[in-house]
């Protein structure tokens, strides 16, 4: 069995359902809490972004909110400063280009204040369809453990080494797969090995 297709239907077999875990109603509500999300937990976000959206339920609204007041509300996330300028930034951005809807281009994403090209590729992917691969820690770390990535790679060459290593049509889905198993399974700390459909070539086990 090539590979791929092994990690494939372990993976299937081990995590289904897998899917975005960042609690949302829609495309905005999503591409702010992907901003919040990084360097912490999508539970950390989903603990404050019930307040932040009934306070600021829409660009328009969030593109005038006060520094402290959305501030005081993501403090509990780290580096809440940063982010609270992006998120309205970004806001007044989408209210003044685009009508207060996200934009479903690369380009046009990747240049609103706080959006890399992960969170690109997790807004390509879930709300616009877009085959991508997005690479946090989990997918990196997974990635490498599995042998489809060197350990010295940075998440451009971990990304591009995923596309290549699996069909197009299956990069949306596995994408949510690896960071379930990332975070459930494969964790970095101590990793639950037992049963393991992937034992046989895991470069953490060599």
């Amino acid at each position: 069995m090539k590979r791929s297709k092994q990690i494939i239907d372990g993976l299937n077999d081990l995590f289904p359902d897998a899917q975005c875990e960042l609690k949302h109603r829609n495309d905005f509500e999503l591409l702010i809490a992907v901003v919040l999300s990084a360097q912490t937990t999508d539970e950390r976000v989903n603990s404050v972004t019930p307040e932040l959206f009934r306070k600021f339920p829409s660009a328009r609204k969030l593109s005038k909110a006060d520094l402290k007041d959305v501030e005081r509300i993501i403090k509990p996330i780290g580096l809440y400063h940063n982010k609270a300028i992006n998120i309205i930034k970004l806001s007044k951005e989408l209210e003044e280009n685009y009508q207060g809807e996200v934009p479903n281009d690369r380009k046009e994403l990747e240049s609103l204040p706080g959006v890399g090209r992960k969170t690109a590729n997790v807004i390509l992917n879930n709300c616009f369809d877009v085959p991508a691969f997005a690479v946090d820690t989990h997918v990196s770390r997974v990635s490498k453990r599995l042998g489809i990535a060197e350990a010295d790679d940075d998440v451009s060459a971990i990304e591009e080494k995923l596309m290549n290593y699996f069909p197009e049509e299956c990069w949306g889905k596995l994408h949510h797969q690896f960071i379930f198993f990332g975070r459930y399974k494969c964790k970095a700390a101590r990793p639950d090995c037992t049963d393991c459909p992937f034992s046989s070539f895991c470069n953490h086990l060599a």
